[in-house]
């Protein structure tokens, strides 16, 4: 879901955010930091944009239904107060 180049630039920023003599640790600090990343990315609730998107348009057309719906039901009740 996530995108392995953004997970990369983040790794890469707190690496390079790191004090001299952590940085010498070598490849284990790197690999922690990207599995502690991924790990918190895994616990949020996120979607992709696609899904995003398709959920907007979703929405969309569902609020337009509601919008036709009440101008029926208004005029259904105008017709019956009518008479």
């Amino acid at each position: 879901m996530f995108d392995p180049k953004k997970l990369e630039q983040i790794a890469k920023q707190i690496h390079d955010s790191m004090p001299q003599p952590v940085k010498e640790l070598g490849n284990d600090v790197d690999q922690k930091v990207r599995q502690v990343i991924q790990g918190q990315l895994n616990k949020l609730d996120v979607v992709s944009r696609e899904e995003f998107d398709v959920q907007t348009q979703v929405l969309l057309r569902t609020r337009q239904k509601l919008t036709e719906m009440e101008e029926k039901l208004a005029a259904l009740e105008a017709k019956i107060a009518d008479k």
